[in-house]
């Protein structure tokens, strides 16, 4: 099992010395569409569409997935692959032009998206830009669908598609839709009226329906993506209109009515050079630490300009037709004294850097500000978070590139977990170009197949201070024998491991019955108080949509919940508390269906106690459980870490005792819903882990000061896991 390193809250400024700037698109080896931007303390979010199924010589678009996008400096994007895929959801046709937000009140990022190409509106949720995404509405429903199965319909409007969301100071939600025309709901030069913009209720599980308000704007001709952002007490309203141009018009109400201002983009060009094949536009506005951006898609790759390589289609076949076969870039943009908005400048270079990038951390493998000669691969199911893959073409010039490294005194080593098909492959790490100083050489272990991976480490030299230009080359004697899966360098400035932490943030006291689903919650970093899990298979394939974001299994069963698709050699690992030597008796709670039964044991410390506990066929399904007896453990007084051993295959365990503890309680206490925690742990802005503070009844500021916490900037992250966000104590 591996797990990645968090990164940490914020890059510090002081020292800041990057000269090089980011290249547009941010992703030069897939085609993606249709930007939606938002953004947070910590990072800058973009969601794309992607063209990657069109074939070579497509006459239409066909889109199905949405991929997820990072950064934390606009120059260094981390690459999440696919974060939805309609083509594994029950009920979803195509996936189109989508909006993202964040959420003031509960700090989760939320994702309206176009079910097919005008169908209606569905809605997502998650705490990661990575997912899981789940919908929130009451039923499941959508929230807009022409042929029923949404909480409303379309309202007469042409194009029932490109949602967009947006999310005021106080905290209260909309999301937007619309395009084309009708005979009720036309578009005209001066006269369009085909959005409508809704009220979201307060816990996203749907909206008010007398809120419908129908956006009507003058202007040239709309034509689609009807998107709102807030600018010093200015709501604006932009869209892409039929002349494939994004306009503008100002209210000083999210719901309008709006005065129409002019022309924000025209149709992507540099230097009197059209870069979109003069086809359609689309748009995504954020702010992010004082700056706004702009998402927006081109054709930059299939028209290879400015030497890009044009990548195949998703058939293999080379030069694919321009118009559907997207990219995405993203610059800077400013407004005039009085609000209005600056027509935006197209670059190849892309903003500026805002911050160093911080080498000390654990990054998934499609982290960089620049790519050549590779590709990539997502695994996603749904309900999941994506395993994405950066697959190098190692007979080529094959590299990614991270810019404006800050290596402080000096880095020593280079961490890459890989797999390798074939021996020979190697990583080279070279400064200022792909051919550059070398500064260290990585050879890769042969794992056999793509989807066994090793961790390769090497000793680098050379890597000091600010370097602009970092480059991680893939050498091999043949294509695709290489699926990278996360990357890191060691040395001075290393961000230290934090250790796993009890389920309920403090040991289990002795005697007690522990739940099975609640271990602990690991750790970030590397070492071997970090994890406290291992599961054969990193997709959870639970269903009690229980921890999601974790590879342990949960299943609902027993007195609640159970862990379960067991496999030998698995464990899971609970902190309990000894209150004095002597003896504890061990029992649990088990199931199986195997006719030849199964088995599992603990151990404390890393040492054996009490009986392996064997259990036989409880019932063909594993709905069946019993309880057994696994012997006395003898225990010292103390913290102690008990680690549950699957030693057998197939067995669910409900819950386990150490001591003479009642059970009756758990026996009785059936649970299904699982209430989010008020106790949330505390990092300072190092990612150091502080302790842990308990916020029911308070404001997240006071109750860190109650807690004896001083003035300063804090990350806090709820030890259930669903929510995390930055604040700061006052005094």
């Amino acid at each position: 099992m591996r797990l990645l390193k968090s990164v940490t809250m914020f890059g510090m400024l002081a020292g800041f010395g990057v000269s090089a700037l980011a290249d547009n698109p941010i992703s030069a080896y897939h085609y993606l569409a249709d930007p939606g931007a938002a953004s947070d303390d910590t990072y800058f979010y973009v969601i794309t569409d992607s063209d990657d199924p069109a074939v070579a010589n497509a006459n239409g678009y066909d889109i199905k997935a949405l991929y997820g996008f990072r950064t934390k400096d606009m120059k260094n994007w981390t690459d999440f692959g696919i974060i939805y895929d309609a083509r594994k959801v029950d009920g979803i046709g195509d996936i189109w032009a989508s909006g993202i937000a964040v959420n003031p009140n509960d700090h989760r990022l939320y994702i309206v998206f176009p079910d097919g190409g005008g169908g209606g509106v569905g809605l997502i949720g998650a705490d990661s830009i990575a997912g899981p995404w789940t919908n929130p509405v009451s039923g499941n429903k959508k929230l807009i669908n022409n042929w029923g199965g949404g909480i409303s319909d379309c309202d007469g409007i042409g194009w029932c598609f490109d949602p967009a969301i947006f999310f005021d100071d106080d905290g209260t939600g909309y999301f937007t839709f619309g395009g084309g025309s009708s005979n009720s709901r036309p578009a005209n030069d001066n006269n369009n009226n085909i959005f409508n913009i809704y009220k979201f209720n307060k816990d996203m599980k749907g909206f008010d329906v007398s809120s419908k308000t129908q956006l009507k704007i003058g202007g040239p001709k709309a034509m689609e993506a009807s998107y709102i952002h807030k600018y010093k007490g200015n709501y604006y309203l932009s869209y892409s209109t039929a002349d494939l141009r994004i306009a503008y018009g100002m209210s000083k109400n999210p719901m309008g009515p709006y005065e129409y201002k002019g022309i924000f983009m025209g149709n992507p060009s540099i230097n009197g050079q059209n870069i979109n094949a003069n086809n359609n536009n689309h748009h995504g506005i954020a702010e992010f630490k004082g700056h706004w951006y702009v998402a927006y898609h081109d054709r930059r790759i299939a028209n290879g300009y400015d030497g890009l390589e044009k990548i195949p289609a998703d058939d293999g076949k080379a030069n694919p037709v321009p118009a559907f076969h997207r990219s995405v870039s993203v610059d800077e943009f400013y407004y005039n004294d009085d609000g209005t908005m600056k027509s935006l400048t197209f670059t190849k270079e892309g903003p500026e850097q805002i911050e160093n990038f911080d080498p000390y951390d654990w990054y998934p493998a499609l982290t960089s500000s620049k790519q050549k000669g590779i590709r990539s691969r997502s695994n996603w199911a749904p309900g999941k978070v994506a395993e994405h893959l950066l697959l190098p073409l190692s007979t080529k010039e094959s590299w990614i590139r991270v810019s404006g490294v800050d290596f402080g005194t000096a880095a020593t080593g280079f961490v890459v977990e890989a797999a390798s098909t074939a021996d020979g492959n190697k990583i080279e790490i070279h400064t200022g170009s792909a051919s550059g100083t070398l500064a260290g050489t990585c050879s890769l272990k042969n794992t056999g197949n793509k989807s066994t991976f090793a961790e390769n480490t090497c000793e680098v030299e050379g890597l000091k201070g600010i370097v602009d230009e970092v480059f991680l080359v893939f050498k091999g004697s043949q294509d695709s024998t290489m699926a990278i899966k996360a990357w890191g360098f060691e040395g001075s400035g290393t961000t230290e491991p934090t250790p796993q932490v009890p389920y309920d943030s403090i040991a289990v006291k002795l005697p007690a019955v522990i739940e099975a689903e609640k271990y602990d919650y690991p750790g970030t970093g590397r070492g071997g108080d970090v994890a406290s899990y291992s599961d054969a298979e990193k997709a959870n394939q639970g269903d009690a949509e229980f921890r999601t974001g974790e590879g342990v299994d949960i299943v609902l069963g027993g007195t609640g919940m159970a862990i379960g698709y067991t496999a030998s050699g698995e464990w899971l690992e609970y902190t309990v508390e000894v209150p004095e030597d002597g003896d504890y008796a061990i029992k649990a709670s088990a199931s199986t269906g195997n006719e030849n039964g199964t088995s599992f044991c603990f151990l404390a410390d890393g040492k054996a106690i009490g009986d392996t506990i064997k259990v036989p066929q409880t019932g063909e399904d594993w709905s069946v459980y019993k309880e057994f007896d696994g012997g006395v453990a003898k225990l010292t007084k103390g913290t102690h870490v008990i680690r549950l051993v699957i030693t057998g295959e197939n067995v669910n365990v409900d819950w386990f005792s150490l001591g003479e503890a009642k059970t009756d309680a758990i026996h009785s206490a059936v649970r299904f819903a699982v209430p989010s925690s008020k106790v949330y742990r505390v990092y300072n802005v190092g990612g150091k882990l502080l302790g842990t503070v308990d916020m029911t009844g308070k404001k997240a500021g006071v109750a860190l000061s109650d807690a004896g916490f001083s003035k300063g900037v804090y990350m806090l992250r709820s030890v259930d896991g669903r929510k995390s966000f930055i604040t700061s104590v006052a005094r």
